[in-house]
């Protein structure tokens, strides 16, 4: 595989996720777009903040993602919260399924980004933090911005 197959441009991430939750395992998965969304993500207009993963019928939608419409758009313009079918191999989508019916657990949008001009999904499974968790994560954050500093300084 040469360097050019591996490019990613990666258009949003899920900062708070990261805060959020604790991300056990992630995964890769294509999105199923319409001609505006492709448009407005490569743009840059998206929100992946109430996002979430859920099953019905057998398949995995993302729900809750906001890409807005397209500002050159016209009357065919996409809804800018529509549920997202997301493309996983069968396999992948039974594994995912079983681990989500462990107590606590969610698929929830990390970051999305085009690779090889596809539209791609990078979804975790996660666990809620406790507001205790999320104190001791900041603590770790604060603590190791510290010590970096200290040492850009010596």
């Amino acid at each position: 595989m040469t360097t050019e197959d591996k490019t990613v441009k990666v258009v949003v991430t899920n900062r708070r996720a990261r805060h959020d939750y604790l991300i056990l395992e992630t995964c890769e998965a294509g999105v199923a777009l319409k001609g505006t969304e492709v448009k407005s993500l490569r743009q840059g207009s998206a929100n992946l903040r109430d996002g979430h993963a859920i099953v019905r019928r057998g398949e995995i939608w993302l729900a809750g993602m906001h890409i807005s419409p397209f500002e050159k758009g016209n009357i065919n313009n996409h809804d800018p919260v529509r549920d997202r079918k997301l493309l996983f191999h069968r396999k992948e989508i039974r594994k995912l399924i079983a681990r989500m019916q462990e107590k606590g657990l969610a698929l929830i949008p990390l970051r999305v980004y085009f690779s090889r001009n596809i539209a791609k999904v990078e979804i975790g499974l996660c666990k809620g933090k406790k507001a205790y968790d999320k104190r001791e994560s900041i603590k770790k954050r604060d603590v190791e911005r510290q010590l970096r500093r200290d040492f850009a300084r010596s």
